[in-house]
């Protein structure tokens, strides 16, 4: 096996969430890539259905289950769907997640815990309901090698004004990983990955104002913003046998950054 065949998937089935655009999008299609078949899910149909076409022009099948998965039930549902219709389950992606800042006396504890059921609890009722469909395909398959990656956020490392039930949330997610990995090991490895500021969706607001893209640009110290498809490749890394004697790890794609590299703007005490 050369060093580029630890990268395929070939033959394997992924579960993504959040994947109808931005970092879940970018991780499906790379997912795809690779070789797997891959299960999306998030809110919007016609969001899914354009992320399932590029992966069907690769030849690969891509199943849409648009959804709201704040319901844990929901999430949880994805693991069976991929079992049934793909045959198999050896990867979930836990994308799905975010919070919108928040001055702290604005961040009530339904805020907060809203935050952690968005995060965390959904990524928990998805792998929970995956890891004996991910058992079952290792039982029929011995060179399977059942994996979860969650999305956790550079602000789950360090401190940044305003991001309190967000990054609160984000940091349970990345020890969640380290946890269930320890209890899930040795035949599913449990990583994820502490993203740090990349253009998606949630950053528009930032490109729009030139003072703001160039703040958070000079605080990284790789100079820019990243794209999604280098989260998508650290994924691919946890993801496949190349990551094989990897687990309870969060790797930092972030630019180098060490320092929250926006200021929002909020109120002062």
């Amino acid at each position: 096996m050369s060093i580029l065949d630890r990268f395929s998937l070939a033959g394997r089935a992924a579960v993504v969430t959040g994947a109808g655009r931005g970092i879940g999008a970018a991780t499906a299609v790379a997912l795809a890539e690779a070789g797997a078949d891959v299960v999306l899910s998030a809110r919007h149909a016609d969001q899914l259905e354009a992320v399932a076409a590029r992966i069907r022009d690769l030849g690969r099948r891509a199943v849409v289950v648009p959804a709201d998965l704040s319901d844990t039930e929901a999430a949880a549902n994805l693991a069976q769907v991929a079992y049934d219709e793909l045959g198999r389950l050896d990867t979930v992606v836990n994308n799905v997640g975010g919070t919108i800042p928040n001055a702290f006396l604005d961040t009530d504890v339904a805020y907060l815990e809203e935050s952690f059921h968005f995060n965390v609890s959904t990524a928990h009722a998805l792998t929970r309901a995956a890891v004996p469909l991910m058992l079952a395909t290792r039982d029929a398959d011995p060179d399977a090698d059942p994996s979860v990656v969650v999305i956790s956020s550079v602000i789950g490392r360090v401190a940044g004004r305003g991001y309190l039930a967000y990054g609160t949330a984000k940091a349970a997610l990345a020890h969640w990983a380290r946890l269930a990995a320890t209890d899930l090991a040795p035949r599913v490895r449990v990583n994820g990955v502490f993203v740090g500021s990349v253009m998606t969706s949630a950053l528009e607001f930032v490109a729009q104002v030139p003072e703001m893209m160039a703040q958070m640009e000079t605080r990284t110290p790789l100079g820019r913003v990243g794209e999604p498809e280098d989260v998508a490749a650290g994924v691919l890394y946890l993801a496949s046998p190349a990551g094989r004697y990897v687990t309870g790890k969060l790797v930092e794609v972030d630019g180098g950054l060490q320092h929250p590299n926006l200021d929002l703007g909020l109120p002062d005490l």
